[in-house]
């Protein structure tokens, strides 16, 4: 009824001349989009001023902030944050009502090229002129089902309202007839591009002084996870590591001293010569206000990123240029 009205006018979306980019889904949380909004980051930073707009899920704090050297995880969220300690160049912001706080991203910092809207297909008060729209490959949104029966927040119709289609989490030798099989299941729209992705990890950093590691020689893992969706990093691990045990919270789970013991006993009881802590960035971002109890532990965070697969990166990147272009925006010299 919600998207009627909206459809309909009588519940009412802002446009902007400006470009805005959003990254969503169909369905509740695990199909990437932190990883995709950090794609397209690493494809827009050095060209365009680029900023990100969340709402700040779970942060401590209400309403709009722009994250500066002093600020937390509590204060802006988890994935806000992740963005905020990757890309140092990047202005990074969050604001419940996206429609109020694009405006005043724009007035205080107003030499801002594009923004990328995190996870904000659903909140039509905001019309973005780039919808991608993110589809799980072992959960794709046409075999899934409404809440609680499924995984549905919205309505399979919702799609045709996205610009770019983007089945994430493929294996990595996906053929061509299951691409296709893919895409005709989907039915998109002629206008609508359908692209295919997957997970690639990357080498494990230390929590606090950035040092690399690898998984060269087998380690025994205690894994924390407090994401959406683990079973790709548990594969990961089932193939990269000697064992693992995992403490599994839910998803944004803010750790407490009482889980900081936990973790510590449960590393404790691993009898092993090469042991390692591993976390997601997601995590980690939530675990830097321990460092003084766990900088002595060999705690890494394990990065991944999306590789659009059929060497269509170039296609995806293509399309967002062309879209920023249509604004006629500057570039930085």
């Amino acid at each position: 009824m919600r998207n009627i009205l909206f459809d309909k006018n009588i519940l009412k979306s802002a446009s902007f001349n400006f470009p805005i980019i959003c990254i969503g889904n169909l369905a509740v949380g695990g199909t990437g989009k932190t990883p995709m909004a950090e794609l397209l980051v690493e494809m827009l930073q050095d060209q365009y001023k680029t900023a990100t707009l969340s709402r700040g899920y779970k942060r401590k704090t209400k309403g709009f902030a722009i994250a500066n050297s002093n600020t937390t995880a509590i204060e802006i969220g988890d994935e806000p944050m992740q963005f905020h300690l990757k890309f140092p160049k990047l202005t990074v912001a969050v604001g419940e009502e996206r429609v109020v706080a694009i405006p005043q991203l724009l007035q205080e910092r107003p030499d801002t090229n594009v923004i990328i809207l995190d996870d904000a297909f659903q909140h039509r008060t905001v019309k973005a002129g780039l919808n991608i729209v993110l589809t799980d490959y072992k959960n794709l949104y046409t075999r899934d089902f409404l809440l609680p029966s499924g995984d549905l927040r919205d309505v399979k119709s919702s799609i045709k309202r996205a610009h770019i289609i983007i089945v994430t989490k493929c294996p990595h030798q996906l053929s061509i007839e299951e691409k296709n099989d893919i895409i005709d299941e989907l039915e998109p729209l002629a206008e609508q591009q359908v692209l295919f992705a997957t997970l690639e990890y990357g080498q494990p950093y230390h929590l606090f002084n950035q040092i690399k590691t690898n998984f060269d020689e087998t380690p025994d893992v205690l894994l924390l996870c407090g994401i959406a969706n683990p079973k790709p990093i548990k594969e990961f691990l089932n193939k990269h590591v000697k064992s693992y045990d995992m403490l599994q919270y839910a998803d944004h789970h803010i750790f407490s001293s009482e889980d900081l013991k936990d973790i510590k006993e449960q590393f404790d009881k691993i009898s092993s010569n090469r042991k390692l802590i591993i976390t997601t960035e997601k995590d980690a971002v939530r675990l830097h206000k321990y460092e003084k109890e766990l900088q002595e532990y060999p705690i890494y965070a394990l990065p991944v990123r999306h590789s659009i697969l059929f060497g269509e990166q170039e296609r995806l990147r293509k399309a967002i240029f062309q879209f920023i272009t249509s604004f006629d925006q500057p570039t930085i010299n």
